[in-house]
């Protein structure tokens, strides 16, 4: 596999479609080990450069994807190309379709009673021959936990949606990898509010032109603090001095 290097992580140069077969190839399998997808934005990228543990998460999970238009810029500005975005949200529409297809089942973890409520009830309607075995609220105690785990791993999705917020999510997945009994697990951010119209997603003019971040902070200012990494996150990325692979 091919692969771009952003600050020192390799992302592989695939698109949407392969990542879904991919994924679709580990839930046929039916391997024992848990796969961990993590959709790679430029806010995990830079924490990575100072935090170790979620470094080795990310260097140790199964896939990654190129989910902030940053990512997808930088690789071209450098002369090696990533082919398209991959995001969270675009992946698990086209996960729920892929699963609609072949009877996958589904457990949804995070975002809040409410969104998670109205979201399993969207994806019930869309995807009538998904299994939506179970979901849990985001809004939970760590005391809660165990039963979480122990609830999950007793009903063994196919694939584990977990709306947690990055990196929550993926320190959530890597915490109990080794308990959840899924096969496939992915952080995929606000994407359950999307589901669930309580959020509104940029239009598909916006995606294309790379710029669904401007779109949001429009929609929602409160959010301006955030979004000052992605400039910080171009300029660093940027002069950052790959490995040659």
């Amino acid at each position: 596999m091919n692969y771009s290097q952003i600050m020192g992580i390799p992302v592989p140069k695939i698109t949407m479609e392969e990542t879904v077969e991919i994924i679709d190839q580990v839930i046929v399998d039916k391997k024992a080990e848990l796969f961990h997808v993590v959709t790679l934005n430029p806010e995990i990228t830079m924490s990575c450069q100072h935090d170790s543990q979620l470094r080795s998460i990310i260097d140790e999970a199964g896939h990654l994807t190129a989910d902030g238009a940053g990512i997808v810029m930088v690789s071209r500005l450098k002369g090696n190309p990533l082919p398209e975005r991959v995001t969270g949200c675009d992946l698990l529409i086209h996960l729920l379709e892929r699963g609609n297809r072949n009877h996958w089942s589904f457990y949804l973890l995070g975002a809040s009673e409410m969104t998670s409520s109205k979201a399993a009830e969207e994806i019930s309607l869309r995807y009538p021959n998904i299994s939506l075995i179970g979901r849990q609220h985001g809004f939970f105690d760590q005391k809660d936990e165990a039963r979480i785990v122990e609830e999950i791993a007793t009903l063994s999705p196919d694939v584990l949606v977990v709306a947690l917020g990055a990196p929550k999510a993926e320190l959530w997945i890597h915490k109990f990898k080794s308990k959840l009994n899924v096969r496939v697990a992915i952080g995929v951010g606000g994407s359950l509010d999307v589901i669930a119209g309580t959020v509104k997603r940029a239009p598909v003019a916006w995606r294309k032109l790379n710029v669904e971040w401007l779109y949001r902070l429009i929609n929602q200012p409160s959010r301006w603090r955030r979004q000052l990494i992605l400039p910080r996150f171009a300029v660093k990325a940027y002069m950052f001095k790959e490995n040659k692979r």
